[in-house]
Order: structure tokens, then C-alpha cells, then sequence
């Protein structure tokens, strides 16, 4: 959604079905669809790629909080063979991961305090084939509200993942990363709000129009 309010037409790719998504969609495994595009030549339909790898392999609640209660599984680090594609399709690209051990550059890193938003979220992105400059990181108003290690805490920001624990409901969830287009549980958690990549496309724009001008 951020993409489309900077001026992009977007497509998306997912391996679950997303009958919410509010753009083109293409389900099944997103490598083999970019790799599809790439050895028919569609790829340059397109002007900039996003992926998202699934983050559960290195984020910071596996290799944190899961690791050490032994819960969970084992995850593939599928950060690798997304880079390896987006090397190899010729575009422009940007790489998401949340915070954790996830081998990406951290040429940004987004905060919900960054766009007034009620929840934290911090997210890195690694750019491929161009640059932008780096946002400041404001200060925290305060606390993620809710129970962490035994505290409840109170605070402007909500926990937009799991539940219990004064984690957030899903219509607190959409105020606050501002999504409205789904009310599943599982696709806000993983969601990151709009406004990130609002900001990214815009950035990339411009950043295009200085090369070109």
C-alpha cells in the first residue's frame, strides 16, 4: 500500500492465499515466481522489487525470548536466495527483515515513532542498486504496552504481535500501523504500516530523478 500511495502500481507475490491483498496478487512460492519473470523477460515490466523473506529464522524472538524457553522450530534462511535473485534480475531492491541476526545491510532502519504511529516496529532494509540517506531515529516516547518478563507496562505504542499479555487487538492493530484493507490477525502481525514503504518509494523516486536530471 505505501508503494501505490508513492505512485507505483504494484504486483504482489505470497505463498498463502491473500483474498485481502488489494493489488494484482500472484500466489505460490515468490522465488520461483521472480525467477519465472526473470527467464521470460517480464522482469522488466518492472522499475523497483520488494521482498520480505520470511523472518523467522533469525528475528529477535527466535534467537532471543524461543530460544532460550525452547519453544519453536527450525526455520530456512531464505535471505540468500532472495539476495542471489534480486542480484540477478537487473532491478532495483529493497530487503526486509525485523530486527535479529538476519544477514542483511541495515542501510535503513524504519521506527513507528519515525511516522507518529502507535506501535514501534523497528524494520532494516538493505538497498540494491541505489541509495538514499538515512532518516533521524527519534526518541521513544515511552513504553510498548503490555506484559514483557514478568512487568506490565503501559504506553503510547502496542504490541502488534501474538496474543495476551496486553498484546494488541486487530482494530488496534490497524489504527495503529494504519491498515485497513485487512482485519486477519496473522497478516497484521507480519505486516509492516504503509507509511515505511511510503517513505521508500518516495525516496527511491527521487533518488532515480537526480540520476536522470
Amino acid at each position: 500500500m505505501g508503494y501505490h500511495r508513492a505512485g507505483f502500481e504494484v504486483d504482489g507475490c505470497d505463498i498463502a492465499d491473500r483474498p485481502s491483498y488489494p493489488f494484482a496478487y500472484h500466489r505460490g512460492d515468490a522465488l520461483a515466481y521472480l525467477a519465472r519473470l526473470i527467464d521470460s523477460g517480464e522482469i522488466e515490466r518492472y522499475t523497483l522489487a520488494h521482498a520480505s523473506p520470511p523472518c523467522q529464522n533469525k528475528c529477535a524472538l527466535t534467537v532471543g525470548t524461543n530460544t532460550s524457553q525452547g519453544w519453536g522450530g527450525t526455520h530456512e534462511d531464505l535471505v540468500p536466495p532472495t539476495r542471489a535473485l534480486l542480484d540477478a534480475c537487473g532491478l532495483p531492491y529493497v530487503i526486509e527483515q525485523p530486527n535479529g541476526r538476519a544477514a542483511i545491510r541495515k542501510d535503513l532502519t524504519l521506527c513507528g515513532e519515525m511516522f507518529g504511529l502507535g506501535v514501534l516496529r523497528h524494520r532494516n532494509f538493505e538497498l540494491g542498486r541505489w541509495a538514499t540517506g538515512k532518516p533521524a531515529h527519534p526518541r521513544h516516547r515511552g513504553y510498548v504496552r503490555g506484559h514483557r518478563h514478568g512487568v506490565r507496562r503501559d504506553g503510547p505504542y502496542v504490541a502488534a504481535y501474538g496474543k495476551g499479555g496486553g498484546k494488541a487487538t486487530v482494530p488496534e492493530m490497524q489504527h495503529a500501523m494504519g491498515i485497513t484493507w485487512t482485519d486477519v490477525r496473522e497478516e497484521l502481525t507480519e505486516a509492516i504500516p504503509p507509511a515505511y514503504t511510503r517513505w521508500i518509494g518516495a525516496a527511491f523516486l527521487s533518488a532515480r530523478q537526480e540520476v536522470f536530471a
